[in-house]
């Protein structure tokens, strides 16, 4: 079970969202509002946040890079839920800090979905195994085969590629991409990262394609 704080100042919207993820499992508290929002962050950090863009005192964004500022929230999970659906506004989202971007309207499956997906980033070394159709990595194995054959990766190519099957579908940001895998940001070690995907797309073949650039903003795996 997860703490998952819900800034959304639309009141049915934001009931949807406890309703869904409390019915998941999770501990839910809504908040109408940004300032309600920060007051409650004092007291506990969660293990993730779902926040609005359209607030009444605070534009969602600033949040977040409030939120990116802070030592003690800098990791935290942040998920954008808006109805804003431009890809400037994805762009611009995830450049922020945001983790993922869900788009209203939403299904309720859609937003447990990704919750799930978005916590898994804090606790990999609890998944033994991801797939991608005949992609198999097997974590107690340290082992990755792909369509019955193993595959021979170095130590980072295997950390990429679990961390981009871990958030399979999402668009995950260079900055998110070094921060997780080399603990550092991205500015300057472009070239570490390029080279990392560029081999692990060879070592992939046909699989390969299916690690996506995403222009101007980092990676995904669909």
């Amino acid at each position: 079970m997860a703490l998952i704080y819900v800034i959304e100042d639309d009141e049915s919207i934001r009931e949807i969202e406890e309703f869904a993820l409390m019915n998941a499992g999770h501990k839910v508290i809504g908040f109408p509002c940004a300032k309600e929002f920060y007051k409650k962050l004092e007291d506990v950090i969660p293990d993730l946040c779902l926040v609005d863009i359209m607030l009444p005192d605070e534009n969602g964004n600033e949040i977040v890079r409030k939120l990116r500022r802070n030592p003690d929230t800098r990791k935290l999970p942040v998920m954008m839920v808006t109805a804003k659906t431009t890809e400037l506004d994805l762009v611009k989202g995830i450049e922020d800090g945001a983790d993922d971007y869900l788009k209203k309207p939403f299904s309720v499956m859609e937003l447990i979905s990704r919750v799930k997906a978005l916590l898994r980033r804090t606790k990999p070394e609890e998944v033994k195994e991801l797939g991608l159709d005949d992609l198999i990595m097997n974590h107690e194995k340290h082992e990755v085969t792909l369509e019955g054959k193993t595959i021979d990766l170095t130590y980072k190519e295997y950390e990429l590629l679990s961390f981009l099957l871990l958030n399979k579908g999402i668009v995950l940001s260079r900055d998110t991409i070094m921060d997780r895998i080399w603990g550092t940001s991205y500015e300057g070690e472009s070239r570490t990262l390029d080279m990392h995907v560029k081999t692990l797309r060879q070592k992939l073949g046909t699989y390969g394609n299916r690690i996506r650039t995403v222009r101007n903003v980092g990676y995904v795996i669909e």
